[in-house]
C-alpha cells in the first residue's frame, strides 16, 4: 500500500469515477471471493488485481490502504445482512429475529470474517443495519436504552453462535479425523463410567433418541436460544422501565 496514503475513513472520500473493470464494489466482491475460497490471509492487492484483470497499481486509485480494503470488505458483508426494502416482517419479535437469522447466515457463510473484520470501522451499510434494527424494535415495549441493549445482546448471541458453528463445521465434520478421534475418546471414557450422563444422551441402544439430541445440538438450539434471549431481555428491560420512578411524582406518599 502507498506510504503517502491520506488518513481518514474511505467513506469520507469521494467515490472515484467507475471504469469498465474497477469500482469499490467490484474490488470488495473480488476480495470476499478470495477470502471465501482461500482464507483472509490470501487476500492481497495483487490477487484482487489478477481476479479483476487489472494492474495492481490501478487499484490504489480506489483503495489506498489495507484499512480501506478491510472497510470495503466489511461494508459488503453488512450489505448482505440488510433485509431488502419492504421485507422486514411485522411485529418486533419477528423482525429482530429475521435480522438475527440473516446475520447468522452471512457469518456462517463467511466464517473467516468473524475474526478478520474486527478492526473495521462502521461504513454506510453498518449504519443502515443499525437503523434497520431500530426500525425492527420500533414497537417493542422497551425504553430507548432497553432497545439498544437488546440489539447488543442479540448481536452477542448471533456472533457467538456463528463462531461456534463455523468451528464445529471446520473441525468436526462428519468424516473428519477430529470427529473420529473425539468419538473414539468418548466411547473409551463411556466404558469407564466417568461420563455417565453424557453417555446416556448418546446411548447406541436408543439411536432415535441419540439422533434427536444431536439434531438439537446442531440445529434447533439457535431458535430456542434466540427465543430465550428475547424473552429474558424483554422481561428484564420492561421491569427496569416500570420500576424507574416518574419525574414529578413524590415517593413519600
Amino acid at each position: 500500500m502507498s506510504k503517502h496514503a491520506s488518513a481518514g475513513s474511505i467513506w469520507l472520500r469521494p467515490q472515484p469515477e467507475r471504469s469498465d473493470r474497477l469500482s469499490r464494489d467490484r474490488i470488495s466482491a473480488a476480495a470476499l471471493s478470495i477470502a471465501d475460497s482461500e482464507g483472509f490471509a490470501a487476500v492481497s492487492m495483487r490477487r484482487i488485481a489478477d481476479r479483476l484483470g487489472a494492474s495492481t497499481m490501478s487499484l490504489y486509485y480506489y483503495v489506498r490502504t489495507k484499512a480501506d480494503l478491510v472497510a470495503l470488505m466489511d461494508d459488503a458483508l453488512m450489505g448482505e445482512i440488510l433485509l431488502p426494502e419492504g421485507q422486514l416482517p411485522r411485529g418486533w419479535r419477528e423482525a429482530i429475529s429475521a435480522i438475527a437469522r440473516r446475520t447468522r447466515d452471512v457469518f456462517v457463510r463467511h466464517a473467516w470474517a468473524l475474526l478478520s473484520m474486527q478492526g473495521a470501522g462502521p461504513g454506510p451499510n453498518a449504519l443502515r443495519h443499525f437503523e434497520q434494527s431500530l426500525e425492527a424494535l420500533a414497537e417493542a415495549p422497551l425504553s430507548v436504552a432497553g432497545k439498544l441493549a437488546l440489539i447488543q445482546l442479540v448481536d452477542d448471541f448471533v456472533f457467538g453462535h456463528a463462531l461456534r458453528t463455523s468451528q464445529a463445521t471446520t473441525s468436526f465434520g462428519e468424516d473428519s479425523d477430529r470427529t473420529r478421534s473425539a468419538e473414539a475418546l468418548a466411547q473409551q471414557l463411556f466404558k469407564t463410567g466417568a461420563l455417565a450422563r453424557t453417555a446416556a444422551l448418546f446411548d447406541p441402544a436408543d439411536s432415535r433418541e441419540a439422533a434427536r439430541h444431536r439434531q438439537w445440538l446442531m440445529e434447533d438450539r439457535f431458535e430456542l436460544a434466540l427465543a430465550a434471549v428475547l424473552d429474558g431481555a424483554t422481561r428484564q428491560f420492561s421491569q427496569a422501565r416500570r420500576s424507574r420512578p416518574r419525574r414529578g411524582l413524590r415517593r413519600d406518599r
